[in-house]
């Protein structure tokens, strides 16, 4: 299927590693413009390597006084701004009950996924409003639907991101701009081994997807193709959610 992005432009966040990484390779090669942005510039220039004329924006995703500089450059130097990707984010305490999560590390999570997210968005919104017809995608999880022990500040951030990609939604009817959420089960990812263990993810007994994957249902969303998709969420997660507890 030809996706129609050529020649459009596209701000991807937590750009350096994993599904951020991974998005931007994959809107590079159906030739749009992209500029990448994380708080790690070594490891960005080198992801940077798979993307023709890249837009490399360094910035926290906590910080606003940053990220306004941030998406103020971005679109500047791409000419515009037809698509925003929110793939920052991280897993926070993992293992751990609510009673030995502390304050700072459940704002911390919340902070980098959700208010990030916002943050970007705030600033990005007249760019995308100035495109005519433009795209957004959160990063979600299966985790906004499903729940694993010891994950609660992870399950309830990827929650909140589901609602507010459909509460964005609404408030942005009519102007062209479509929001939606691609909710992925286990990613083969950097940030999935290192909460995991290096190794747990080389012979699983679970199904995995890689971060292409999940780059491809990113890149549909993002294109004209899908135009009639908005307010809504893609779950990637092998069909887990939609089987019954019942023993038969």
């Amino acid at each position: 299927m030809e996706l129609e992005l050529a020649g459009r432009t596209a701000l991807i966040t937590g750009a350096a590693s994993g599904i951020g990484r991974a998005t931007a390779r994959a809107l590079a090669a159906e030739g749009m413009r992209v500029a990448l942005l994380d708080r790690d510039g070594g490891v960005l220039r080198e992801a940077a390597s798979g993307c023709r004329d890249a837009v490399l924006l360094v910035a926290d995703v906590t910080d606003e006084e940053q990220v306004a500089a941030a998406v103020r450059a971005g679109a500047s130097e791409l000419g515009g701004l037809d698509a925003v990707v929110c793939c920052a984010g991280i897993s926070g305490p993992v293992g751990a009950g609510i009673e030995d999560v502390s304050l700072a590390e459940w704002n911390a999570v919340f902070a980098v996924n959700v208010t990030g997210a916002f943050l970007v968005l705030r600033h990005a919104l007249p760019a995308l409003r100035a495109a005519g017809e433009a795209s957004v995608i959160l990063l979600s999880s299966d985790s906004a639907f499903v729940a694993s022990p010891g994950m609660t500040p992870y399950c309830a951030s990827k929650a909140a991101l589901v609602q507010f990609a459909r509460a964005l939604s609404v408030d942005l009817a009519g102007t062209g701009i479509r929001v939606n959420t691609v909710a992925p089960s286990v990613v083969d990812t950097p940030m999935s081994r290192g909460d995991l263990g290096e190794h747990a993810l080389d012979a699983p007994d679970f199904p995995v997807q890689t971060a292409d994957e999940v780059a491809a249902h990113v890149a549909y969303l993002v294109s004209p193709r899908s135009r009639a998709v908005n307010g809504t969420t893609l779950l990637s997660d092998f069909g887990y959610t939609a089987r019954s507890g019942f023993p038969a």
